[in-house]
C-alpha cells in the first residue's frame, strides 16, 4: 500500500507546528514530512520537537541541505534523535537551493561531488564506523560517533536532474522527489534511479520513492492549487493537467489521487498544502479519512 503523508511547510509559524503535528497524528496519518528552506524553520529542531510531542508518527525531513552542515554534525544530530525515538526519523539530504547556498557562503562548485562524499560518509558514521577521509569537500580524521544508532537509519537523497537521480540511485537509501516531477515526469525519473542502482549493484536494496504532491480540500481547493502551481511554472490549464501534479477534493478523491501516484511508482505520497490553505487541521482530518480508505483497499 502506498503511504500517505502530510507535509508541514516551513512557512507555518513555529508556534503552530506542535498543535498541527498532533492533529495529523490524531487523524491517523503515519508520516509527517518537513522542508528546510532558508531562512525559515530548522529541519532537525522541528523534527525533534514533533517527535517529542507525538507518540507514533514518523517524521521525514525533505531535505537537509548538505552544504550547510558538516557531515559529522549531521550524523550526531541524526544519531541523537534516533537514540531517543528509534525508527521514527527519516532524514533526507539534498544539494540545497543553489542561490540560497550562495547567499550563506556555502555553495559547492560541484554539488554532485559533495553529495557523493557526504552521503557515503554519513552512512558510514551512522553505521558506527570510524572514518578517515580526505575528499574535495568532506574531510574527517579518525571520527566515530560515541552513540551510533542501534539499527540502520535509511537516508534518502533528493534529486531532480538526470545526473542527480542516477547518483541518488547509487548512494541513497531512497529518493525524495519535489512536486515539479509529477506524474508526467515519474517514468523518466524511475529509469534514471534504476540506472544508478544497477551501476552500484544495489538493485535488490530497499529504495522507497517519496513523491511530494500538492493537495487540498474544500470548495476553493482547485483554484488555490491551480494558482500556486501556475506560479511555480507548471502548465495546468485544466483539471486533467492539474491531476498530474495535485490531488484535491474529499477523502475519496484524494485517496484516488494517491493511488494514481502509487500505481506510477511512488511508495510515499506526501501531500503538500498550498501556502494559503485556510484550515490545515481540516486538511489533516480529510487526509486521515483518505488514509483509512487506502487501508481498506
Amino acid at each position: 500500500m502506498t503511504t500517505l503523508a502530510c507535509i508541514i511547510r516551513p512557512s507555518v509559524p513555529p508556534a503552530r507546528i506542535v498543535p498541527l503535528a498532533r492533529a495529523v497524528e490524531a487523524a491517523g496519518i503515519d508520516e509527517i514530512w518537513l522542508w528546510e528552506d532558508c531562512f525559515q524553520t530548522g529541519g532537525i529542531s522541528t523534527a525533534g520537537v514533533i517527535l517529542a510531542a507525538t507518540e507514533r508518527v514518523r517524521v521525514g525531513i525533505g531535505v537537509l541541505p548538505t552544504p550547510l552542515r558538516n557531515v559529522a554534525l549531521t550524523a550526531m544530530e541524526i544519531a541523537t534523535i534516533e537514540g531517543m525515538f528509534p525508527g521514527r526519523l527519516i532524514p533526507g539530504i539534498g544539494h540545497g537551493v543553489q542561490p540560497w547556498m550562495a547567499q550563506v557562503g556555502a555553495k559547492a562548485a560541484s554539488p554532485l561531488t559533495l553529495m557523493r562524499e557526504y552521503s557515503t560518509t554519513l552512512r558510514a558514521l551512522l553505521a558506527g564506523e570510524r572514518v578517515t577521509t580526505s575528499g574535495r569537500y568532506v574531510r574527517l580524521d579518525d571520527v566515530a560517533l560515541d552513540w551510533p544508532p542501534a539499527g540502520a537509519v535509511p537516508v534518502p537523497v533528493a534529486a531532480t536532474g538526470p545526473k542527480s537521480l542516477r547518483l541518488a540511485g547509487e548512494v541513497g537509501d531512497g529518493v525524495v522527489l519535489e512536486g515539479s516531477v509529477g506524474l508526467p515526469g515519474l517514468p523518466a525519473v524511475l529509469e534514471h534511479l534504476a540506472a544508478g542502482r544497477a551501476a552500484a549493484g544495489r538493485e535488490d536494496d530497499a529504495f522507497p520513492v517519496i513523491q511530494f504532491v500538492s493537495g487540498g480540500t474544500g470548495p476553493d481547493a482547485a483554484a488555490r492549487l491551480r494558482a500556486e502551481l501556475t506560479a511555480w511554472g507548471r502548465d495546468v490549464p485544466d483539471d486533467t493537467a492539474m491531476a498530474g501534479y495535485a490531488v484535491w477534493g474529499d477523502a475519496g478523491a484524494i485517496a484516488d489521487g494517491v493511488r494514481r501516484f502509487g500505481t506510477a511508482g511512488a511508495d510515499t505520497v506526501a501531500i503538500q498544502p498550498t501556502e494559503d490553505d485556510p484550515d490545515l487541521e481540516r486538511l489533516a482530518a480529510v487526509l486521515g479519512e483518505a488514509q483509512a480508505l487506502l487501508r481498506q483497499a
